[in-house]
């Protein structure tokens, strides 16, 4: 389980500004009316899922290893502080 997610939910999500568009345009028959236009998206979304494009393993061979810079800034200005206190 992850604690963070990977993107940061927009504004509009947290007011529920975004479900109730969703709400009102399934009302009117607007995602029924569009769901053909949607079909390539959605198989390029599967076949990205069945590969593991979007898992850990994906996104570390697409980013490369996490680099240490901003915990070692961190790291060494506390080991600086203490070093000048003592």
């Amino acid at each position: 389980m992850n604690f963070f997610r990977y993107r940061k939910p927009s504004l509009k999500t947290l007011l529920g500004i975004t479900a109730a568009k969703k709400r009102f345009k399934k009302e009117l028959g607007v995602t029924a009316l569009l769901k053909p236009f949607r079909w390539w998206g959605n198989e390029k979304r599967k076949i990205k899922r069945a590969i593991g494009y979007e898992s850990d393993g994906g996104r570390l061979i697409r980013n490369g290893l996490p680099k240490p810079g901003g915990c070692l800034v961190v790291l060494v200005g506390i080991v600086g502080i203490v070093w000048i206190l003592s």
